[in-house]
């Protein structure tokens, strides 16, 4: 009897298993932004003798009371909300998106099942409350808090709710912290979540920092944000910056340093070797500006300066400690440390300088040359050049005074003394002409002074014009015949000289 019992208590359990019921498998609640798209998660059941009735002919239906249908698959356009069926009924995956989700409040939905045959049916038994609201969902920052020490690494994990898969948010996090890895995940009840993974190491100037991610989510409108912050504690060792200085008021030497770390520093002076100690002599002062930030000024005289050798600075925390020596024993006032700016400024302006003078002596230079090359070219080109023959020799090599002045080639010139006019005359000749020139220097013609000046030309083209007029009397007196000559390349220069008297007769 008893074997006959448990026998029959199988075969129901049995029956009980292999026979399915009409159910539907929905979130409980979905935060949906308003104007924004919300996707629904949904699969279902339906008992097996209908199982050949799920064909291409159902439609997916989602109510909101027994009445109201907000969306129908068959027909989404003309839905109350316009939407598409993203899942395949005759699978059971009844996932619909929705768009355009007004006014804000909460919607408890259920999903009908309609086929042109026997099955039609109501899941009303499983409903989702769709709670939309004017702001969107805000993200989650893990760790919700970061306290870590200097140097090590640190990985922060947003993770903001994807109501609607054809819209997902956008996360951005804090500037500088380095690049983000993004994934789509899914929750126990189906809906979905973007989380943006960020990894960097922790330094002094990230404490006290807000560290945010961001989430930016769709909407019909626009686009509307929702963000997570925390601020972060990290932990350094003291440090003293570069601020810190020594200065000259009147007869007391004035030392400042300035200090930062996490936990804040202690500051301590030393003065040859030794704690200082507030006396008369010395006064030591210390202000917490934040909650790093400490300065300390120790005021010492004259008196006190003179017998110093050295001047310590001394910061102190759990993480670390650093010391900064000043120069002290000189009535000028003292850097400790040069900044970086300074420096660079330096820099800049000794290379702009230098720029300046290489501008200017190539300039220099460059004009130099310029006008060289103008002197050549007036002296070698042009009919009005005028050709320097160099010094003229009187009588049997004796050189002319330098103060012989000439003018051009039928010009008249009076001495300032009152000198007589002397006249000359250029005559341009061959080469083969100076010969004959030459013969008749040895007997001079009688009846004229005047001065001659030959040079040859090439190709029957003039290559130099000398034109000039010597004031002689009055400086030399009567002066017999004198020959001049030069020669310059292939260019020949004769000059005769006659008696001024013999230009008068």
């Amino acid at each position: 009897m008893a074997a006959a019992l448990t026998l029959l208590l199988i075969g129901s359990l049995l029956h009980g298993a292999q026979s399915k019921e009409f159910n539907a498998f929905v979130p409980q609640t979905i935060e949906v932004l308003t104007g924004s798209c919300v996707t629904i998660p949904c699969s279902f059941e339906i008992e097996d003798q209908y199982e050949s009735n799920l064909n291409d002919t159902c439609r997916a239906q989602w109510k909101l009371g027994w009445e109201k249908v907000v969306f129908n698959s068959k027909d989404p356009q003309t839905s109350l909300n316009k939407g598409e069926l993203t899942g395949d009924l005759t699978k059971k995956n009844c996932t619909t998106t929705l768009n355009n989700i007004q006014p804000a409040g909460n919607y408890s939905y259920f999903f009908r099942l309609e086929c042109d045959n026997g099955l039609k049916y109501d899941f009303a038994a499983q409903r989702v409350l769709l709670s939309v609201k004017d702001v969107p969902p805000r993200p989650t920052l893990t760790p919700s808090a970061l306290k870590v020490e200097e140097g090590a690494s640190v990985s922060l994990r947003c993770s903001a709710p994807a109501p609607c898969l054809s819209h997902p948010p956008t996360v951005t996090w804090t500037k500088g912290l380095g690049d983000s890895v993004e994934t789509l995940q899914e929750n126990e009840d189906r809906t979905k979540v973007l989380t943006s993974d960020v990894t960097f190491t922790a330094s002094h100037k990230h404490h006290g920092e807000t560290i945010s991610c961001e989430a930016s989510y769709h909407k019909q409108d626009g686009s509307a944000e929702s963000a997570a912050t925390l601020t972060a504690d990290v932990s350094y060792a003291a440090q003293i910056l570069l601020s810190s200085d020594c200065i000259t008021a009147g007869d007391q030497l004035n030392c400042s340093c300035w200090t930062l770390g996490n936990p804040p520093p202690t500051v301590r002076w030393y003065l040859n070797g030794s704690p200082v100690n507030h006396s008369e002599e010395l006064s030591v002062s210390s202000e917490r500006l934040n909650d790093t930030t400490t300065r300390s000024i120790i005021t010492v005289n004259r008196q006190q300066e003179a017998g110093l050798s050295s001047l310590l600075c001394r910061s102190v925390n759990s993480r670390g400690s650093a010391t900064q020596r000043f120069c002290v024993g000189s009535s000028e006032p003292q850097k400790s440390a040069q900044s970086p700016d300074r420096v660079m400024l330096t820099v800049f302006i000794s290379v702009v300088v230098a720029l300046l003078v290489l501008i200017c002596a190539l300039l220099f230079v460059i004009r130099a040359q310029k006008t060289h090359h103008d002197r050549l070219r007036s002296q070698c080109t042009g009919d009005t050049s005028t050709v320097t023959a160099g010094p003229l020799l009187g009588g049997e090599g004796q050189e002319l005074p330098n103060n012989a002045e000439g003018a051009s080639g039928g010009s008249e010139k009076t001495s300032d003394e009152g000198k007589d006019v002397v006249y000359s005359t250029v005559n341009q000749r061959t080469r083969s002409q100076k010969k004959r020139a030459e013969a008749s220097e040895e007997s001079p013609q009688p009846g004229g002074s005047f001065l001659e000046e030959e040079m040859c030309t090439a190709g029957g083209t003039l290559r130099g014009f000398v034109s000039s007029a010597l004031e002689m009397e009055g400086l030399y007196g009567n002066v017999g015949p004198r020959n001049v000559k030069k020669e310059v390349g292939s260019e020949y220069a004769q000059v005769k000289f006659k008696d001024k008297r013999g230009m008068h007769k």
